[in-house]
């Protein structure tokens, strides 16, 4: 009588599972000493060198805080609602304002510490103006007030990893602070041309790196971060006349980086967008404000951050459960394996 396929099949398997196990049970006893008893081990039992256990990585969050003057009081409360949700920045870039609170913030301080900083500032602790042809403004001491909220700490000693971006005036070329005097690379980062004189450090001068990288996302990839979150304060031409020399300054500023910055963001994983357009470039009595805006802004995209967290999370989970399953696979005896071509060894499950 002809077998159809699935008799056949059937009839196969059940021909080859026992010479399998009598091919395992003839490996253990090939290359080792007879035991005393004649009792087998089972071919399924679990492997002796288990696989290595590895904790996943955890989805490192980078922050590129862009300038903006007064509006930079923003990032604090994009800051505020990062932590609160659980995303602390660990990496932090800053352009300009941004590189004033980065750098505070990547000291140590809280977001409800760099708060308490804003509210209690006095403007002229930082602006110290001298008629000069190149900027009314000198910003030395800026640069001392950094460094006094650092606790004089350069940057690569910060607790946090923090760069800020600056413009070389000789070629335009963008600069990124890594290392040295914390409080000269924020004024370096936040000389705007023709308000604040040039910084001369070494050879060459800076000026606003807003110039060259409104919003330093590339930096903050740089520092290693797998979720980069971008805070754009930037301002926008927006079909109306700037009032005063500093609005015309500004606005010139914004319209030369606004291409430029716009290649850059479209590299981040998420914006955050506060609404802080209408303050002024010095307008520090809408501090408060703004801080609110950046909240209101964070707080918005959020399931964004969340998302995309969760993304990166998974894809890094799967690859070290195969690491680990491929691990134990290697592991194995050559009993083990011959186990396991049999579908008899359940030691390393699929992933």
């Amino acid at each position: 009588m002809r077998l159809n396929a699935p008799t056949a099949s059937s009839t196969l398997r059940a021909w080859c599972r026992p010479l399998a196990l009598m091919a395992v049970a003839a490996l253990a006893a090939c290359g080792s000493t007879p035991p005393a008893s004649t009792t087998a081990v089972p071919a399924a039992a679990p492997a002796q060198a288990a696989a290595p256990s590895r904790a996943t990585p955890a989805i490192k969050v980078g922050i590129a805080l862009g300038g903006g003057a007064a509006k930079g009081f923003a990032h604090i409360g994009v800051i505020k609602m990062l932590e609160a949700n659980g995303f602390a920045p660990a990496v932090v870039a800053g352009t300009s304002a941004g590189s004033v609170v980065g750098a505070l913030y990547a000291s140590g301080m809280s977001a409800f510490e760099l708060q308490e900083k804003a509210v209690a500032l006095d403007e002229a602790r930082i602006r110290d103006l001298q008629l000069s042809t190149g900027g009314l403004v000198l910003g030395q001491k800026l640069e001392d007030y950094v460094n006094e909220q650092v606790h004089h700490q350069p940057l690569e000693r910060l607790a946090k990893p923090f760069v800020a971006v600056a413009t070389r005036l000789e070629d335009g070329e963008r600069t990124v602070f890594a290392r040295g005097n914390t409080g000269q690379a924020v004024r370096a980062s936040s000389s705007v041309p023709g308000v604040f004189q040039p910084v001369t450090i070494g050879k060459y001068h800076f000026v606003d790196g807003g110039v060259v990288s409104p919003v330093p996302v590339d930096a903050a990839r740089q520092l290693g971060a797998d979720v980069v979150v971008a805070v754009d304060i930037s301002n926008k031409a927006r079909g109306q006349t700037p009032a005063g020399m500093l609005g015309t300054l500004s606005q010139s500023i914004a319209i030369m980086g606004q291409k430029l910055g716009q290649a850059e963001l479209a590299r981040a994983d998420v914006i955050v967008r506060p609404q802080v357009l209408d303050i002024g470039a010095v307008d520090f009595t809408q501090r408060a404000s703004a801080i609110l805006e950046g909240e209101k802004a964070a707080l918005a995209v959020m399931p964004q951050i969340r998302e995309r967290v969760a993304q990166l999370q998974a894809a890094r989970d799967q690859a070290v459960r195969l690491a680990q399953h491929q691990a134990c696979l290697d592991q194995r005896s050559r009993l083990r394996k011959w186990a396991g071509l049999a579908g008899l060894d359940g030691a390393c499950p699929a992933p």
